[in-house]
């Protein structure tokens, strides 16, 4: 992507769609979940649940949208709040989701992709990192499908069905659509 150095470009709404998008995936999952089973611990150690994983979803789009608000131009997903009660709550979870989506919204006609700092930490040391409100836009989808599919594969072992799209990037989802437009294509030409 391409921008005029001296003045900064909309931020794109492509990016935001997308992110929206899967939010809005994730919170319709949550919808009609139970407590129980959006508590339930799965693998050998009991360390996944889909609670933690849609909370963690939600830190991140917490410390970015936080970092923004305050004018920080600093970006530390490391400071995340980690508020057990996202984990534990369902319906809690899908309200914030949903604020997280009307924060997201508000921004396609009013940030731009003015240049951020990730502080990315290793160890004792904070590296400065130069990013951008685009990179860590996509960066956030990408991070946010991750654990969706994770969030897929529990919910099918608790019996729980998805959508065929949860937890499939957008890009998989293009090119699914590419191969479905090739087949009829195909098929029209041998018919």
């Amino acid at each position: 992507m391409s921008r005029h150095p001296s003045r900064p470009s909309p931020c794109p709404s492509g990016l935001i769609e997308e992110n929206l998008l899967a939010l809005a995936h994730l919170r319709g999952m949550l919808d009609d979940l139970a407590p129980d089973t959006y508590r339930q611990a799965f693998g050998d150690y009991g360390r996944h649940t889909l609670g933690k994983h849609v909370r963690h979803i939600i830190d991140h789009y917490d410390a970015l949208l936080d970092g923004l608000e305050k004018g920080d131009q600093v970006i530390d997903y490391e400071q995340r709040r980690r508020d057990e009660a996202l984990e534990r709550w369902p319906q809690q979870a899908a309200r914030h989701l949903a604020g997280i989506e009307a924060r997201l919204s508000s921004m396609v006609s009013g940030r731009s992709l003015d240049a951020l700092t990730l502080g990315y930490h290793l160890g004792e040391d904070i590296l400065s990192v130069s990013s951008s409100l685009a990179r860590e836009l996509a960066f956030l989808t990408s991070h946010t499908i991750h654990h969706m599919a994770i969030i897929a594969l529990l919910a099918q072992q608790a019996g729980i069905q998805l959508p065929e799209a949860f937890g499939v990037h957008p890009s998989t989802l293009r090119h699914w659509q590419g191969e479905s437009a090739e087949q009829v294509q195909l098929s029209l030409r041998t018919a």
